[in-house]
């Protein structure tokens, strides 16, 4: 079925999953700086180049988009006239639910289907092992279809375009907020001389339990002692500043602190009654 595949975008995602036989387009491949080494990427994974978008989408029933974030949507609206009727547009992009909602507009109106898919993990080295959520109308009969081309880790979100695309844009608050507090946290305890120590500090004081827990603790802190924490925060951002490291991501840790604290709840037990307390009282505040 791989000549029946198209793989529009061809930068690390379209190599991880290109199989002998698809057809395959990238927009540098007109670029006389970057053809000729994009000729060459389709030659090695055997796969048939395209000069042009429509000539990729000419035969495919199944289109895996895999282009940049900031080019997901033109790329959708762009090629939705050139799609089979019925075919699939695979959005394996990197996007907001709304933006994904906005290039199934397209992609429906022009008769084919489109199709939210979020890739949850690196895809180097897995490869067509990496895992996928899968969402929207066309969900089941997607999975099957990605199953079929090679993928061996594809789960349904659900039933609604964005399903997929919000748990991995979610996710990515926690996970991307982590590497860059880890580099500003890091950055500072080496310029300050103090890593092994910081290191040593944080592997005895940090709890093995699951993020639940830990997000109903944290929020606990927050309500309680998040203005008194702000002001705790303001002391470490100049602490960074004297040391000659921006505290970009302790600056939204005080403000993060302080409108937490500045709420006024008494922490109840439970996490949902926390998200719980906290919506009422943002609700009677914009009110």
């Amino acid at each position: 079925m791989h000549d029946a595949v198209a793989l529009i975008g061809f930068g690390e995602a379209g190599r991880a999953f290109a199989c002998p036989g698809v057809a395959a387009f990238d927009v540098k491949v007109a670029d006389p700086a970057n053809g000729p080494a994009m000729i060459a990427a389709f030659d090695a994974a055997g796969a048939r180049g395209a000069s042009s978008a429509a000539d990729a989408l000419k035969r495919a029933d199944l289109a895996l988009c895999l282009v940049t974030a900031d080019q997901a949507l033109a790329a959708a609206r762009a090629c939705a006239p050139m799609l089979r009727p019925n075919a699939m547009w695979i959005d394996m992009n990197s996007v907001a639910p709304a933006t994904k909602r906005a290039a199934a507009a397209a992609v429906e109106a022009a008769g084919a289907r489109y199709v939210d898919v979020a890739v949850m993990a690196p895809v180097l080295p897995a490869r067509l092992a990496v895992p996928l959520l899968v969402a929207g109308p066309h969900a089941d009969a997607a999975a099957a279809a990605l199953r079929g081309y090679g993928f061996t880790h594809v789960s349904v979100a659900g039933a609604t375009v964005g399903d997929a695309s919000a748990i991995k844009m979610i996710r990515s608050v926690m996970v991307k907020g982590l590497e860059a507090l880890s580099a500003e946290c890091v950055l500072a305890a080496h310029r300050a001389g103090v890593a092994d120590a910081v290191f040593a500090s944080l592997d005895a004081s940090w709890k093995a339990q699951d993020w639940a827990a830990r997000t109903d603790y944290n929020l606990d802190r927050m309500l309680a002692h998040g203005t008194r924490r702000a002001a705790e925060m303001e002391e470490v951002a100049k602490t960074l500043e004297d040391l000659g490291i921006a505290p970009a991501m302790t600056r939204a840790t005080i403000a993060r602190q302080r409108a937490l604290g500045a709420l006024g709840i008494a922490p109840p037990d439970g996490l949902a009654a926390k998200l719980a307390a906290i919506e009422h009282r943002e609700e009677e505040a914009a009110a």
